[in-house]
């Protein structure tokens, strides 16, 4: 039964229906009750009991098969991740270079002031 919390019916029911497919109460590929027999455990109407299959839908929690009901949703298979490469090597490279490029633009700014207000004798 919903609860009067303040928190939206439709809400209390996502809570409840996501709890017991992340603790495998409602294992991958088992049908959720009928948005009848939801309404009816959790005492709200039918639009209240689609709203919350809708944001289980789109979490990505369940799936729906037309003429055949709502069904949990296997678990995406894990995709190995490739390698990342070293990018703090190629960080500090950057930086090395760019500290490079600094100091020889320095140097050639020293230059320039030095010819151009150099002290007459």
């Amino acid at each position: 039964m919903v609860e009067k919390t303040g928190q939206p019916a439709y809400l209390q029911i996502v809570d409840e229906l996501r709890g017991q497919i992340r603790t495998g109460s409602l294992a991958p590929g088992t049908a959720l009750p009928s948005i009848a027999q939801l309404g009816e455990r959790f005492d709200v109407s039918a639009s209240v009991v689609k709203a919350a299959i809708s944001v289980l839908r789109t979490e990505g929690l369940v799936i729906g098969q037309q003429g055949k009901g709502v069904f949990v949703r296997q678990p995406p298979a894990e995709t190995p991740r490739p390698e990342a490469p070293d990018v703090n090597a190629e960080i500090l490279d950057q930086l090395a270079q760019t500290r490079q490029s600094v100091k020889e633009l320095g140097d050639r700014l020293a230059a320039l002031e030095a010819a151009v207000f150099a002290k007459p004798q």
